[in-house]
């Protein structure tokens, strides 16, 4: 039950930290901030293997990056599939 809750918020914190960074994204300017750089830091190792995926499938090409969409999506199927396993 405990790692249930733990897990769950986990995912809650990772969820939460990829908003923040496409938020932050919006304001270029602070990026020299050393909490906006830890941000940065958590989340990168999340969004450069779903980056590098869609990059080769072709869907992020352009302007706008997709990687924080799909990351969500991804840690919800994990969220998922580890809650009803244990």
């Amino acid at each position: 039950m405990y790692f249930k809750f733990a897990f769950s918020k986990f995912m809650d914190i990772l969820e939460l930290l990829i908003l923040i960074r496409v938020l932050l994204s919006y304001i270029p300017s602070i990026r020299n901030n050393n909490i906006v750089r830890l941000i940065y830091q958590l989340t990168e190792p999340i969004l450069t293997p779903v980056r590098e995926l869609l990059f080769r499938i072709g869907l992020n090409r352009g302007m706008i990056d997709f990687s924080p969409i799909f990351a969500f999506l991804l840690l919800g199927v994990i969220r998922t599939i580890v809650l009803s396993i244990f």
